[in-house]
């Protein structure tokens, strides 16, 4: 029975791990979809060679910042318990790899690309690790303490603070350090429209980031005995309410509906597994309500030249979503409860203060060293054919 327990765990994480790291491709295909068609290519090829980055700097370091565990072991003893261990690695490092997959959005079509590299190796293996250790492993004992000062640890159980705001706080002041892109804003105040490239590559990159969403929910469970059904139910609930939201609030706007559940879904990772379904529709309607006003303001108001929007939707709807378990996980709520409040908020403020501090270092000191920025002829060609030697359809652009 124990050999039966474990296989079915092997396979059970390692389905997440997959479906994760399918959404990979839907990070890829909804940045090609929005940025202007001369930087498609250098969207693709980002967020795979990130991922890349992001395996060998979680190996290696990461995982052990966190989790105190490393791989310097025989094959023979990594094979205990069917790989268990191996596949759980596997699924918590698609979830790692999601930080640079959301900052590339942020920072699209003027960064350059091997200092990008460099900084996904330093957030991957020290940044990241750093708060997900405290969150998902109580290190330095801050989760024991918020459990015996309020009555509950800080609760997050797939991530809506500890990868999507962290994600989102980091992209903020490395867009910020980047500045905006050239023509973005002019010298009278008003902004440049730069429209999505394709809204197909957008949609289906919105599409498959939703369908991956479920692993990155319900799979958060990482054992077949403790999964939960309402973990599903309430992520399609919020998913729903943030896309009618953003259906309503967005006037139609295609680009908004389609990042509409995607912000419902940040929400609810961190209480998908203790709120009512109805609960879970009102933080998704919330999230998509936060993620439209603050897109909007953030790049017509503010004059933040963020791309994708990450910071409202990964950092601000994450944020929101570490709080909403707080509030919508409580039985008076209708939530299953053990849920403190106070923990929510402190434990958000916690990830937020950490990222922001993190990108801030890693971002401010590549842009002193090396520089982090195409320069203007660069940027004026395009990603593509400045670092690849190659646009997204070349057999166009030929005369033979």
């Amino acid at each position: 029975m124990e050999q039966i327990s474990n296989t079915s765990n092997v396979v059970f994480v390692l389905l997440g791990a997959i479906m994760v790291l399918a959404m990979h491709a839907g990070f890829a295909f909804l940045e090609v979809g929005t940025v202007r068609k001369k930087n498609q290519v250098n969207a693709l090829v980002k967020i795979l060679t990130d991922f890349g980055v992001s395996a060998i700097a979680y190996f290696f370091i990461g995982y052990t910042v966190a989790y105190g565990v490393n791989f310097f072991s025989s094959a023979e003893v990594l094979a205990q318990k069917s790989g268990y261990e191996m596949v759980k690695f596997f699924f918590l490092l698609t979830f790692a790899a999601a930080i640079p997959a959301i900052i590339s959005g942020g920072i699209a079509e003027r960064a350059k690309f091997h200092p990008q590299s460099v900084a996904t190796f330093l957030l991957v293996g020290f940044v990241y690790p750093f708060f997900e250790g405290i969150a998902w492993n109580d290190n330095f004992g801050i989760q024991p303490w918020l459990e015996a000062a309020f009555g509950a640890k800080f609760h997050d159980f797939a991530g809506s603070v500890v990868v999507h705001a962290v994600g989102g706080w980091i992209a903020l002041p490395a867009v910020l350090l980047l500045g905006a892109r050239r023509g973005r804003y002019t010298k009278d105040g008003n902004v440049a429209a730069h429209p999505p490239s394709n809204i197909p590559f957008l949609a289906l990159g919105a599409w498959i980031l939703t369908v991956g969403w479920f692993g990155f929910n319900v799979m958060s469970a990482q054992t077949l005995d403790k999964v939960s059904g309402l973990v599903a139910l309430n992520s399609l609930m919020a998913m729903v309410g943030g896309t009618l939201a953003a259906m309503v609030l967005g006037k139609n706007d295609p680009g908004f509906i389609h990042n509409g559940p995607l912000a419902g879904l940040v929400a609810v990772c961190a209480g998908s597994d203790l709120m009512h379904p109805i609960g879970a529709l009102v933080t998704g309607l919330i999230a998509g309500v936060l993620f439209v006003q603050l897109f909007t303001i953030t790049q017509n108001r503010w004059k933040i030249d963020d791309v994708l929007g990450v910071w409202p939707l990964h950092g601000l709807c994450g944020a929101w979503g570490g709080i909403a378990a707080g509030i919508f996980g409580a039985k008076a709520l209708g939530g299953i409860g053990g849920i403190s409040i106070v923990s929510q908020l402190i434990g958000t403020a916690g990830g937020i203060v950490v990222a922001a501090a993190g990108g801030t270092i890693v971002y401010g000191a590549l842009k002193s060293i090396v520089g982090i920025r195409l320069d203007a002829e660069e940027e004026f060609d395009g990603a593509d054919l400045t670092i690849h030697k190659i646009t997204a359809t070349p057999d166009r652009e030929t005369h033979w």
